[in-house]
Order: C-alpha cells, then structure tokens, then sequence
C-alpha cells in the first residue's frame, strides 16, 4: 500500500510541477492489465434497448478504453459524452456536434443525466468528443425505449446526491483471467489529472485482503472501469473518488464489496 500511495502522491506532484501528461498512464498498479478485447466504445450502464421507462429518470455513462475530462484543454486518450436523441450517428466525424435538444452536451466530465423526456418512443446514442466537441470514433450502440409516463410533480433536481458506485459482475473469478470492475460518479466531474481541473476528481480502488497488505489501485487518467487481476483470496473492495487537486482528499466512497478470487 505504502508503495502505490507514494507512486499516486509522485504523480500529483509532477503533474502540479507541469511534469509530463504521460506520467499518468504510466503509473499503474501491477494488477491492472489491458482489456481481453482491445475496444473503445461508450454505453448505457443502467437501461438496456427495450426498456419501457417513466420520466424523470437518471441515466448513467459508461467508456471502455479511454478516459473522460472536460473540455478545458486538449488532453490525449479522453473525452467527454453527449447524448444523441432521436439522431443518428454524425455523417462527418470532423466537424463539431452541434448544441441543441438532440444532442445533449457533457463537457465537465459528467457520468448520467436526468431524462424528462414525454411520453413516447425513443432512440438514445452515446457518442465520445474531444474538448472541441469533435466525435473520435468512440460511441454506443443505439439505445430504443419506451417512456410510458412523465411524472410532472417529480423533480428531476431531487433524484439522486453526489456519490460514486462499484460495479462488480460476479462474486467470484478464477485467478489469471482478467476481472472487470466498472466506477460510476453521481453529480460529480471525473478528469485526467493532468488537467489539474477545479472541481473535478478521479476513481481509486483499494483491496484489503485477510493476512495481506492493501493494496490501492489508481486511476488518475480519468478512466471509469478497468480489468484486474489479483491474486486467489477473498477481498473487500473499496471505491473512493478524489480530488484532482487535492489527491488526498477523498471527495466520496462507496459500500464494500467482496469479491473471491479462486485459484487456478
């Protein structure tokens, strides 16, 4: 734990003293490893095609293989998302979206929004742009639902607060094969350190095992799920979410989860 805490403290330190904006790819846990399959692609964490639905309703963002930031200053390998309502994907990928009800825009580096949509049927798209708004080949598959009621006398101001959530898919998994975690933020901006953003933060994992040192995982490049593979034994996982100026103070923390790696 001591050792990754001081590679996290490092990495603030060169970024606050203008180090290099790779320092933060560079500095990974050995336990973080690349994908199976080597995809970037946006998607719908919470609502599946097909959905019937009432309005208000919180959507949630997720990324595979990139990371997200606001649109503050260019910033490689990381995007902010826009939904895409009733439009297809954008004929010309080297031109800016456009700002308007159908193309809804993300640029602090938000996870979900709230849809107040009318009743009736819809297709939601998912699409990654830089900090000029220009797509990067990064998006969803289309998403159809239904909203069969939009509930007036519900505020779609009072539907969730600030916090941060594990995703974990199974309780177990094999020791060797890659296990996928996936991190979401409620109502707060997720960044690449480097852009050393006020307001914004990035996700950290920490895995405390019977008769083992913790272990901290961080994702300073703005990255909202990863693949792991520790070794066999039963953990709890901790996620917490820091501040990008401030990597020592936690902004949020999400319940303990446990997950059982068996061995081979």
């Amino acid at each position: 734990m001591h050792q990754c805490v001081t590679q996290a403290a490092g990495l603030a330190a060169a970024v606050l003293l203008g180090g290099a904006v790779g320092h933060a790819e560079e500095a990974q846990h050995p336990w973080v490893v690349a994908a199976p399959l080597s995809v970037k692609e946006t998607y719908f964490s919470n609502l599946s095609s097909g959905a019937r639905i009432e309005t208000p309703f919180v959507l949630k963002f997720g990324l595979s293989g990139m990371g997200l930031a606001p649109i503050t200053k260019p910033q490689p390998r990381t995007g902010h998302h826009h939904l895409l309502i009733n439009r297809e994907l954008p004929l010309d990928f080297s031109k800016p979206l456009p700002f308007n009800d159908q193309y809804v825009h993300f640029g602090k580096g938000q996870m979900e929004t709230v849809l107040t949509l009318a009743p009736g049927d819809y297709t939601l798209r998912l699409v990654l742009a830089d900090d000029k708004h220009i797509p990067n080949f990064v998006y969803s598959k289309p998403l159809r639902i239904t909203v069969t009621k939009k509930n007036a006398d519900l505020d779609p101001a009072s539907l969730g607060a600030p916090g941060v959530e594990l995703m974990l898919p199974v309780a177990e998994a094999s020791a060797g094969k890659p296990l996928q975690v996936r991190f979401h933020a409620s109502r707060l901006n997720v960044s690449h350190i480097a852009l050393q953003e006020k307001g914004t933060g990035h996700f950290r994992l920490s895995a405390l095992r019977d008769g083992a040192k913790p272990e901290t995982l961080d994702f300073p490049g703005g990255q909202t799920e990863a693949w792991i593979k520790p070794p066999p034994g039963r953990y709890q996982l901790r996620l917490e979410f820091v501040d990008n100026l401030a990597p020592a103070t936690v902004l949020a923390t999400a319940a303990s989860q446990s997950i059982t790696i068996l061995p081979k």
